[in-house]
C-alpha cells in the first residue's frame, strides 16, 4: 500500500491524548521520563563524537515556558538565540553554559523559521510564522524592521492564508528567500526591502520543484559562487538552486527527513525529524562532509553506504524525539531543538 504524505494537522489530532497528558504538566518532559539514560552518552561516529547533555539549557517552565523550540541561531557575541512558538517568550536568548540571557516576544502562535544575517557589520534575526502567514526583520533585542506577507504580486497567492513560510535565507546583497514549506511549497524572492522579485519551484515531482521545501540555507563554502540549499523533507533530499532559481542537482538522503540544512566551515548538519514514521519519536543528526556524503549520525547508529547509495539511518533509541534544527557552535558543540516533544528545552552535544 502506498504511504500516504504526512499531514501535520491529523498528526496532531491523532496525537491529542498523549499530548494533552504530557502538556497539562509543565515540568513534564519525554526527554527526561523517556531517554534519561542517554544523558551522558557518546553519539555521533569517526571525527564527529559528541557528550549528550540533556540538562543544559532547562529552566523553570513555569517563569520561562517554551512549546516546540523550533531553530537556534548563534551571533557574534557568542550567545544562543532560540526560537519557540510559546506566546509569552517566542525569543530566548542563552549564554553557552545554559543560563538565560533574556527574553522577548511577538507574541507569534505559529513562530517556526529563525535565521541570522549580517548586514554592514550588525546582526539581525528573520522569522517565520506559519499561523499567520507572515514573515519578519527584527533587531536582536526584538525591533521589528520589516514585515511581510504572502506575495499578491503572484496569483498563486490570491488567498493570503496559503502562504504558511517555514524558513527564510538571506543572500549577501540583502536578498532574502522565503519558502513556503507548509503552503505551497514556492521560494520566494524578495529585495532587502521586502520588494518582490521572483518565485520558483512549487509541488511536484520535476527537478526544480518540490515536497514540502521546508527549509533553505545559503551555501557560500565556495565564496566566487554562492548557491542554495533547499529542503525535500517528504522526498528525504535537498537540493542545490542558484540564486536566481535554476535548479543545479538534487541530493538525496534516504530514510531522513531532513527540516534545514545548516553550514559550519566545510560541513553541512541537518535534523532528521523522522527516520521510521511520525509518532514514533526517532529523530537524529546527521553531518555530511563537503561532499555531501554522511559522516556521522548523532543519536543514530554508524551510517553505511552500499554502491555509494545511503541505507536508512536507524535510531539509537535514547538521544533525541523530534529534533527541529541544528545550531553549530564556535566549537563546533551542537544545540538541537525538539519540536513536538513535551515542551522539551534543547539538548547539547558537547564535541569530543
Amino acid at each position: 500500500m502506498k504511504n500516504k504524505p504526512f499531514n501535520r494537522r491529523n498528526f496532531l489530532s491523532k496525537t491529542s491524548i498523549l499530548s494533552a497528558s504530557a502538556l497539562a504538566l509543565p515540568s513534564f518532559s519525554f526527554n527526561i521520563v523517556k531517554h534519561k539514560k542517554a544523558d551522558g552518552a557518546i553519539v555521533g561516529h569517526g571525527d564527529f563524537k559528541y557528550h549528550v547533555n540533556k540538562e543544559w539549557g532547562i529552566q523553570d517552565s513555569l517563569k520561562i515556558p517554551v512549546k516546540d523550540c523550533h531553530e537556534m541561531v548563534q551571533d557574534k557575541k557568542g550567545r544562543l538565540i532560540l526560537l519557540t512558538n510559546h506566546k509569552k517568550n517566542n525569543i530566548i536568548i542563552y549564554d553557552r553554559s545554559g543560563k538565560v540571557l533574556d527574553t522577548w516576544t511577538l507574541s507569534l502562535p505559529g513562530a517556526h523559521g529563525l535565521t541570522i544575517a549580517d548586514e554592514g557589520g550588525e546582526q539581525f534575526l528573520f522569522i517565520t510564522d506559519t499561523d499567520i502567514n507572515k514573515v519578519y526583520k527584527t533587531t536582536l533585542d526584538g525591533r521589528v524592521l520589516l514585515e511581510r506577507s504572502a506575495p499578491k504580486e503572484t496569483e498563486m497567492y490570491a488567498d493570503s492564508a496559503k502562504f504558511k513560510p517555514t524558513e527564510i535565507a538571506v543572500a549577501p546583497n540583502g536578498d532574502f528567500y522565503v519558502a513556503d514549506g507548509y503552503g505551497e511549497n514556492y521560494i520566494t524572492q524578495f529585495s532587502a526591502k521586502g520588494a518582490y522579485i521572483r518565485h520558483f519551484g512549487g509541488k511536484g515531482n520535476n527537478d526544480d520543484q518540490f515536497d514540502c521545501c521546508h527549509g533553505v540555507t545559503l551555501d557560500s563554502r565556495d565564496n566566487s559562487n554562492p548557491t542554495l540549499l533547499i529542503t525535500s523533507r517528504s522526498k528525504q533530499e535537498f537540493k542545490r538552486f542558484t540564486l536566481d532559481g535554476k535548479w543545479l542537482e538534487t541530493i538525496k538522503v534516504p530514510g531522513c527527513w531532513i527540516c534545514r540544512p545548516v553550514i559550519k566551515g566545510e560541513n553541512l548538519y541537518f535534523a532528521v525529524i523522522v527516520t521510521k514514521s511520525w509518532g514514533s519519536y526517532d529523530g537524529m543528526v546527521a553531518v555530511l562532509d563537503k561532499n555531501n556524503k554522511v559522516v556521522s549520525f548523532p543519536g543514530g547508529q554508524a551510517p553505511i553506504y552500499e554502491n555509494d547509495v545511503l541505507k536508512k539511518g536507524v535510531y539509537d533509541g535514547d538521544t533525541f524525539l523530534n529534533p527541529h534544527d541544528v545550531c553549530v557552535d564556535n566549537d563546533e558543540n551542537l544545540y538541537i531543538p525538539q519540536w513536538y516533544s513535551g515542551r522539551t528545552y534543547p539538548v547539547k552535544l558537547e564535541r569530543i
